[in-house]
């Protein structure tokens, strides 16, 4: 079996399995940016099955290039490690298991990403884009999915189940658009992409 049809095994399964990953939508927008920025470091929050970490490694350029992905079930860890050792990509992607929202303020200021990608717990959108902010570099890119939240974000949605997260996206929006450390735009592909460049520190 060739890299593609692995690939594409991977993202059958998932579906299958109804493991939440990027949309096609999506994953070809970043790519486009990907393919554009040409990044070295990547770092990623929401690991899952390691379907978009492996999509995204053929874009890294430049010496150790590498992506650092952040996975906190450990049975989404073991399969993504597994997924990921198929593809023969282990020399490009690093799987940690651990709390993103934890792990990312232990990492030091001077370890810093030309692009950070946040696909996690909506409820923690904010922790991760303090921290993005942090960690990225003056003319690197954060970019947020799955910010419309099936279209509760922009709407005037206030159910229970789901008002915590769809409050803590709406205060993403307006943070990304105020901060004047963020120049950013929302892409209204797939379930909605933030992208910001941080323009200062």
């Amino acid at each position: 079996m060739n890299k593609e049809e692995i690939l594409n095994e991977i993202k059958t399964e998932a579906l299958e399995n109804h493991v939440p990953i990027i949309e096609d939508d999506s994953l070809e927008y970043i790519e486009n940016i990907l393919k554009e920025e040409k990044p070295n470091k990547m770092l990623e929050v929401g690991t899952a099955v390691g379907y978009s970490a492996i999509c995204f490694s053929k874009y890294l350029s430049g010496d150790n290039a590498k992506i650092k992905t952040i996975e906190i079930k450990e049975n989404m860890y073991k399969k993504a490690i597994d997924n990921i050792t198929k593809m023969e990509l282990n020399d490009k992607i690093e799987v940690i298991l651990a709390d993103g929202t934890e792990y990312m303020k232990e990492i030091p200021d001077t370890e810093q990403y030309d692009i950070v990608f946040i696909d996690a717990a909506k409820g923690q959108y904010l922790v991760y884009l303090e921290q993005a902010i942090r960690l990225t570099r003056v003319g690197g890119i954060i970019i947020a999915d799955n910010m419309l939240y099936r279209g509760r974000t922009l709407s005037d949605y206030n159910e229970h189940k789901h008002r915590t997260a769809t409050n803590r996206l709406r205060k993403y929006l307006e943070i990304m658009k105020e901060d004047e450390r963020l120049n950013s735009e929302l892409i209204m592909v797939g379930d909605g992409l933030a992208i910001s460049k941080i323009i200062k520190k």
